[in-house]
Order: structure tokens, then sequence, then C-alpha cells
């Protein structure tokens, strides 16, 4: 795959953001009559909670080798000319702060709608990437997620959203393996 089709990045929250401005730079090209943007922030609420931020914890090397797989896979599922760029923060955030950026860039819109929501579906489900929500109460948890479960994401819409649960987070159970 040509590096210059891939840009994956983990950052630092304490020197640097995701950008989104920098991911549509990357994937513009006057060949691309298509770009989708992806834009994860940190919400106020999660599971009925107010919070006051999140901490992300990640295995660095083994999260850009993800970021990489996924988006090789959208390339050739989607077509060799596609540009794709992700980026996550590490470290702690505060509410609105900007947590993760995708973008996909390509002749047509179809296909970067496509890779991008695959993109992002394979960040979040299998990244060793981790988060510590902060309430505003004072207390934190370590959220209970799908990282690095073996679900296939990429080819389901999304879970129907129920009250009380993140919204179209998956809709298979979670917890300790067996």
């Amino acid at each position: 795959m040509p590096e210059a089709r891939i840009s994956v990045h983990v950052l630092d929250a304490s020197s640097a953001r995701p950008d989104p401005a920098q991911a549509l730079d990357f994937v513009t090209d006057e060949a691309f009559g298509g770009q989708s943007l992806f834009v994860g922030r940190v919400r106020r609420h999660t599971r009925g909670r107010a919070c006051t931020g999140i901490a992300y914890d990640m295995f660095d090397a083994l999260a850009l080798v993800q970021f990489r797989a996924a988006a090789e896979a959208a390339i050739a599922r989607h077509g060799p000319l596609m540009r794709i760029y992700v980026a996550h923060a590490k470290g702690a955030l505060d509410v609105g702060d900007v947590a993760v950026v995708v973008a996909a860039g390509s002749p047509h819109r179809h296909e970067a709608f496509l890779a991008c929501r695959e993109v992002i579906e394979h960040v979040k489900h299998r990244s060793p990437i981790w988060k510590q929500e902060h309430y505003v109460d004072g207390s934190s948890e370590w959220s209970e997620g799908c990282s690095l479960c073996d679900a296939d994401h990429a080819d389901r819409p999304p879970a129907t959203p129920v009250a009380g649960a993140d919204a179209g987070h998956c809709d298979h159970p979670h917890g300790d393996p067996p």
C-alpha cells in the first residue's frame, strides 16, 4: 500500500489533538469528488451520568497497526485511489475535546462514506484503546467497551439506541472473556 494513501497517528493530548482540518487536507485530491469526515468528541453525558472528561490509554504501537490495517482494508474494498487519515488522542480530554478523527477521500462520495464508517468501527472495536470516564461527582470508572472484540462490525448497521445506553454502540455483550 503506498504510504501516501494512509496517515495514522496516536497523539499525546497534552501537546497535540486530532485536527479535522489536517485530516481533510490529507484526503484532498483533484481527482476526488468525495470526502467523508468523522469527528468523535468527549460528550457531557454517558450512560446517564454527567462527565467532566475522559482519559484514554492505549498500546500505541498496536493501535497504529490496527489503524493502518483498517485503512488498508477499506482501500482494498473501496478503491486503490482512496486516501485515509486516522488520529486518536491519548491522555486526558475535557468535555467537547476532539478524541478521534477519521477521514476518507475518494473519486466518489459513496466509497468515501463507506470507508470512513468502516475505519471508525474498526478503530473502536479492534484497537487496544481504553477510556476512563471521570464524573461530576468526583468518581471515575473504566468504560466497558469492546476493544479487541471478535464481532464483525464493518458490515452491520449501527445498533438501535436504547435509553440510557451509548447511542450507536454495538449490540453484543461485553465483559470479561470466558
